[in-house]
């Protein structure tokens, strides 16, 4: 394998193109008596030249796989949600919520623009994935507990507080990706009007 995969490098075409050119040089008389000197020096020189090899990149997957993939954990974590038992207070948050995530998510502009947006897609993940799902199985645990232990203070707050957290940098992230579009089209109004200016100068 380690020979075959030498065979094929860069040194070794270079170090043999190298050498063809050394026999060349033997079939015109220049090398003399010493032209396995001469081939396996020029050999041995353009092995030396030769780029190294760059290690192939790591197949990671594209924004618009990755996109696919949290589309379906989002769908996971809806079936999840749709189990919970939330007090109305809390429900009516966490359904604000989801329904600007799944509009975040929904094919189209605020995809595509997701697609070449790295923090935004990790924030969106996050959400999704992590922060979400904790906030809701904690207030069931916590729940639980204060069944058994009254007097404490109701976590049915702090649920609603984590869910209101989360709408606003839900909220953020669809601000900044309305932001892209408005600077795309000022860009696109002051390329039009310049082009119209030059188009009057040159008249």
């Amino acid at each position: 394998m380690a020979i075959s995969k030498y065979l094929e490098s860069r040194k070794n075409i270079a170090g043999s193109v190298c050498g063809i050119a050394g026999l060349g040089l033997t079939f015109a008389g220049v090398a003399g008596p010493y032209w396995p000197v001469v081939v396996a020096g020029l050999y041995g020189a353009g092995a030396l030249i030769a780029p190294p090899e760059r290690p192939a990149l790591p197949d990671f997957p594209d924004p618009s796989a990755q996109l696919e993939e949290l589309r379906a954990d989002f769908d996971k974590l809806c079936g999840y949600l749709a189990e919970v038992d939330l007090p109305p207070a809390a429900g009516g948050r966490l359904t604000e919520l989801t329904n600007l995530l799944s509009a975040l998510l929904a094919p189209g502009w605020a995809i595509q623009l997701l697609a070449h947006d790295p923090e935004g897609l990790h924030t969106l993940g996050r959400a999704v994935r992590q922060d979400l799902p904790e906030a809701v199985d904690s207030f069931v645990r916590a729940r639980w507990w204060t069944r058994l232990t009254p007097g404490q203070e109701p976590p049915e707050r702090h649920l609603e507080r984590q869910l209101g957290l989360l709408r606003e940098e839900a909220e953020t992230l669809a601000a900044a990706l309305r932001d892209t579009e408005a600077r795309r089209q000022e860009t696109h109004t002051r390329y039009l009007e310049d082009r119209g200016g030059g188009q009057g100068i040159s008249a």
